[in-house]
């Protein structure tokens, strides 16, 4: 595998200080950061909305930084399929 590919597989993340950082570490922060839930609770499989009390308008917020953080665009349509943090998780390593 080309270090490119990898590169791209594994969508790195510099964080302020903080060293490199996986996608699902990344998405965890995030998630903890505009949700204000206990990093705990954020696990691959936790629904948003059911598990982390997400409202329509934290999700519409949750895109838009997965978006700036990932320099992607997200359409509305596959915005919607995104329910867990897995779900995130897939997507930006699949479409970034």
């Amino acid at each position: 595998m080309l270090m490119e590919e990898w590169l791209c597989n594994c969508q790195l993340s510099l964080k302020g200080g903080e060293g490199i950082m996986s996608v699902l570490e990344t998405v965890k922060e995030i998630v903890v950061e505009e949700l204000a839930v206990d990093p705990d609770e954020v696990t691959e499989n936790a629904s948003f909305i059911d598990d982390l009390g997400a409202d329509s308008l934290d999700i519409v917020e949750l895109v838009m930084a997965f978006e700036e953080e990932f320099d992607i665009e997200i359409p509305d349509e596959d915005a919607e399929d995104i329910a867990t943090v897995n779900d995130a998780v897939e997507y930006i390593e699949n479409n970034a």
